[in-house]
């Protein structure tokens, strides 16, 4: 017998972990609403995605598989073998809905929707409409109540995507400047310790700033929409971003700017109000979870696990977590998908980067290159060192990273090298090639003969 009937996953589009006011965010009342959520339920201080690029971190989301073992490395459809979350809801007679985002969730048959509502069109507001996604909501809210069906409905703003609210580039993709009821400037922002503090960095900051206040207004909204419908008492609600912001340092990338995200889950009368999590969890459990809390059967051979003793009982979840990246996506930027294969494992403190890439000659390229703020970086890195350190080391890496993310959570100290962290380095270097063997990752044969014999590590 099914806990519970509805489900509603909330999610943002490159929206950072600090972004979000009670995450930590000092910029001023940028997330009312999602701050709310969390006063609302609980929030996960040390929550990760496991792939920090939009479709296929949305499908480890809804499959609780690594992206090698579901097909999704990059912007590819999912194995036809493949069981996804709503396709065993779908079993269990659920209405199932998607809105925004939904060409990022492939093949379509897969996933069994219901209701399909595409708002990347000038006549949605470009998935950027508040108001858009409260009618659409309340619209798939009343389809459930007249079926007298239980509901799962994933709800996916395009904020703060790329172009930024007023961004020069909002001409080249839609032709004209979208609205926001926020406008922030650039002395009201903070500037993230990944970024140098540069007027075109805090330019692009406030336009961004402007997305995300505009992306909590879209959450506010949808949660409206359960209010307005009488649904709230009687639906999980889970939100949280796919990746990290599209700037250096962050999405697309395995760095804690890259992969940690602001989970947040608000199930009344089970969950009580208020509640900090800081347990680690990641990606790959979002599927597991919810079948458990629902009463459904699992789905056989996922990588992830159940978060319910978490939520219920305050449990520990993962003592460390498998990060991946493969490639990016086919863009007027790259022109192509672009393979920049990286691994971390971390664990609360420490996280170990290994960019099987990096050859000193190869530069990383991605739409976070695109806007204001790289050029600015580069811009200034003709006479600051320090910056320019910080651009050519974004852009060529080292094969490995070791980072200290309690004391360094923006990843400008490299510990490789450094003789007292050589045990622990050692350690991280044999957990990731345990995950990599383990779920058989096709970059293990290369681990094992670079890192792990390379420095006669017995494994």
């Amino acid at each position: 017998m099914a806990e519970l009937s509805n489900v509603l996953l909330i999610t943002v589009d490159d929206m950072n972990y600090d972004s979000v006011g009670c995450f930590g965010c000092p910029v001023d009342d940028v997330t009312p609403n999602i701050d709310r959520l969390a006063r609302e339920g609980v929030r996960f201080n040390n929550s990760h995605v496991t792939i920090a690029v939009c479709q296929p971190s949305r499908s480890v989301l809804m499959t609780g598989r690594y992206p090698h073992h579901n097909g999704a490395r990059g912007f590819e459809e999912i194995d036809g073998s493949v069981t996804t979350l709503p396709e065993v809801l779908h079993r269990h007679g659920y209405l199932k809905g998607i809105i925004g985002k939904e060409d990022h969730l492939a093949p379509r048959e897969k996933f069994f929707w219901d209701e399909y509502i595409q708002t990347y069109c000038k006549e949605q507001g470009w998935g950027r409409s508040p108001e858009v996604y409260y009618q659409q909501t309340l619209r798939f809210l009343q389809r459930a109540r007249t079926e007298g069906r239980p509901f799962f409905l994933m709800a996916n703003s395009h904020d703060p995507h790329r172009p930024f609210a007023g961004a020069d580039d909002e001409m080249f993709y839609f032709g004209h400047h979208t609205t926001a009821d926020r406008i922030y400037a650039p002395e009201e922002i903070a500037v993230p310790g990944c970024l140098p503090d540069l007027p075109d960095v805090r330019r692009e900051l406030a336009q961004y700033f402007s997305s995300v206040r505009r992306a909590d207004q879209t959450v506010g909204r949808i949660l409206q929409a359960v209010d307005d419908m009488g649904m709230r008492d009687d639906t999980l609600v889970l939100f949280l971003s796919d990746n990290g912001m599209a700037l250096p340092y962050a999405k697309t990338n395995c760095y804690l700017n890259s992969t940690k995200s602001p989970y947040i889950m608000r199930w009344p009368g089970r969950i009580q109000p208020g509640t900090v999590s800081d347990a680690l969890v990641s990606g790959i459990d979002y599927t597991p979870t919810v079948l458990d809390v629902l009463g459904l059967e699992p789905i056989l051979d996922t990588d992830g696990t159940s978060m319910k003793r978490t939520i219920l009982e305050g449990a520990e979840h993962d003592e460390d977590i498998f990060t991946l990246f493969f490639k990016t996506n086919n863009n007027h930027v790259t022109h192509r998908a672009l393979h920049f294969p990286m691994r971390c494992v971390q664990n609360k403190r420490f996280a170990y980067i290994f960019n099987a890439w990096s050859d000193g000659e190869r530069a990383f390229l991605n739409e976070s290159t695109e806007g204001l703020t790289f050029k600015a970086m580069e811009a200034a890195a003709q006479t600051d060192e320090y910056i320019r350190h910080r651009v050519d080391f974004f852009k060529y890496r080292v094969t490995e990273e070791l980072y200290d993310y309690v004391n360094d959570p923006h990843a400008k100290h490299n510990l490789i090298g450094q003789p007292e962290y050589r045990e622990l380095l050692d350690r991280l270097r044999v957990r990731m090639y345990q995950y990599m063997k383990q779920s058989q990752d096709g970059l293990v044969d290369d681990f094992y003969r670079r890192i792990i014999r390379g420095n006669g590590l017995d494994v």
